[in-house]
């Protein structure tokens, strides 16, 4: 596979499609689902000698969902998405810092 063909799968994968899914209508509302899309390419090639040759390359490709947009009546609402696992984990991160507070104070406490 070139370095051309790569760039063009990888361009590919990221269309609006990605980012902005098919409307869904039901009972007169519309629901527009969007995602956040990333996305990087590395490619790289070598070359000693008259018959050594090398090559290689590799892309990727990560989405989530953020939200949707509602349509009903003529108005359009956003309604973000809530990812759970972003809560818990900042969550987590926040009691963690708290308790290494929590214990610095009381080795100041025990000093003194």
């Amino acid at each position: 596979m070139d370095l051309e063909e790569t760039l063009k799968g990888t361009y590919d994968a990221m269309t609006v499609k990605r980012v902005y899914g098919d409307p869904i209508e039901k009972d007169g509302v519309t629901v527009i689902p969007a995602a956040a899309i990333r996305g990087g390419l590395g490619y790289g090639s070598g070359r000693q000698g008259d018959e050594a040759e090398g090559g290689g390359g590799g892309s990727g490709l990560s989405a989530r969902p953020v939200g949707v947009y509602r349509i009903e009546s003529g108005k359009v609402t956003w309604e973000p998405a809530l990812d759970l696992t972003r809560i818990a984990l900042l969550g987590q991160v926040v009691a963690i810092v708290a308790l290494l507070v929590l214990r610095s104070v009381l080795r100041e406490r025990r000093k003194r």
